[in-house]
Order: structure tokens, then C-alpha cells, then sequence
């Protein structure tokens, strides 16, 4: 049985590591000069990839890692340190400026012709961080109703992307360059601390697994 703590704190780190409050500005960048209907388009098939890339490591992502001899809690140590990375970038505000980077290659190179593939669902949002995130989810959501449960979250964080990117021009205008600073400081706070705490479990973990300490 799922407690609510486990499904909030899984809800909070997608969606902290999506980050779609910071993708807004982005998606208005390699979406310029595009229609309404345009970027609703684009906006639905770079959700639809996102999440299909997600719920791929939600459900097979243990799996992928037994494929490579790697155990769930030794994942659960690097990809927290990849958390805290990208929650230091966001402290900082480099996270933003390396995206915006990917964004303006891909806009020289495919002329938005495949804008919603590249760059919107990979990797701006599904990441090395969401999909880290993912797969180190995974671990407490076991069997058919936990993978469900995750794969549903993973929903409804998609969701809420799509919904923000239709209101992109508006949350931007309302937010300023100062809004869009201190939401992406905060959100970067609360990684920082989820990633310290996906660490502090993988070392437990391996300390605790048989044969640690023989």
C-alpha cells in the first residue's frame, strides 16, 4: 500500500525536475513566429513524447539497470548527485542558460520543423534528471499498482507541462525575470534537499545489502 508521503514526494521531485515553469520561457523561444494552433500542436506532441520516455523508465527502468549490473541502490547514489547538480544549477540560474543553449541549436538547425522531439521532450523534459528521477522512483513504487501509480503521476506531471506551455506567454508576462528567479531558486532548494535524501537511502541501502561488509 502507497502512503501519501511516498506519492507526494514523487509528484514533487517529477515535477521540480521537469520544471515547467522554467520551460515556459524556452518553449516561447523555439516557438516564435508560430501560431496559437501551431504551438498547441507542438506543445501536445512534445507532452506525448515526454511522457512515453518517462513511463518507459517507470516501468522497465530496474530492468534496464539489471541489463548493465547495476543495482537499484547504487543508481539511487549517482542519480541523487545528479539531482543535486542540476538543484545547484537552478540555485545558481545556470540550468536556464545551458537550456537555452539547446534550445537555439536546435531552432539553427531543424528550423522548428521537429521543435516538439527536439529540444521540448528530449531532453528538456525528459532529462537525464526526470529520467534519474524516474528510475529511482521506481524502486518504491513495486508491482502492478505501484508502476501504475508512478506512470500516473508521471501523467499528470505531462499535464500540467501541456497546460504550461498553452499559458507560456501569459505566465511569462506575469512572472517577469524576477518571478521566474526566486520560483526557480525555491524549486531548486527542495531538489537539492530530495536529492540529499534519494543519497542518504542508496548508502543505507548498500551498506545494509548482504555481503557489504564481508
Amino acid at each position: 500500500m502507497l502512503s501519501y508521503e511516498i506519492v507526494f514526494n514523487a509528484f514533487v521531485t517529477l515535477l521540480v525536475t521537469i520544471d515547467p515553469p522554467g520551460l515556459a520561457p524556452i518553449f516561447l523561444a523555439v516557438t516564435r513566429g508560430m501560431t496559437r494552433e501551431e504551438r498547441r500542436q507542438v506543445s501536445v506532441r512534445a507532452s506525448v513524447i515526454g511522457f512515453l520516455v518517462l513511463a518507459l523508465f517507470a516501468i522497465a527502468g530496474t530492468v534496464i539497470l539489471a541489463v548493465f549490473g547495476i543495482t537499484l541502490p547504487a543508481f539511487r547514489v549517482a542519480g541523487g548527485f545528479l539531482l543535486f547538480f542540476i538543484a545547484f544549477e537552478m540555485v545558481f540560474e545556470r540550468r536556464n542558460d545551458r537550456k537555452e543553449k539547446i534550445s537555439d541549436v536546435a531552432v539553427r538547425r531543424d528550423h522548428i520543423h521537429n521543435i516538439a522531439a527536439f529540444p521540448l521532450a528530449i531532453p528538456l523534459i525528459a532529462g537525464p534528471g526526470a529520467i534519474s528521477a524516474t528510475v529511482l522512483l521506481s524502486g518504491a513504487f513495486n508491482g502492478f499498482t505501484g508502476q501504475a501509480a508512478l506512470v500516473g503521476i508521471i501523467f499528470v506531471c505531462l499535464v500540467l507541462t501541456y497546460v504550461v506551455f498553452l499559458l507560456a506567454d501569459r505566465i511569462d508576462n506575469v512572472l517577469g525575470q524576477t518571478g521566474r528567479s526566486i520560483l526557480t531558486r525555491l524549486l531548486g532548494v527542495i531538489l537539492a534537499a530530495l536529492a540529499v535524501q534519494f543519497v542518504a537511502d542508496g548508502i543505507k541501502a548498500l551498506i545494509s545489502a548482504p555481503g557489504a561488509t564481508g
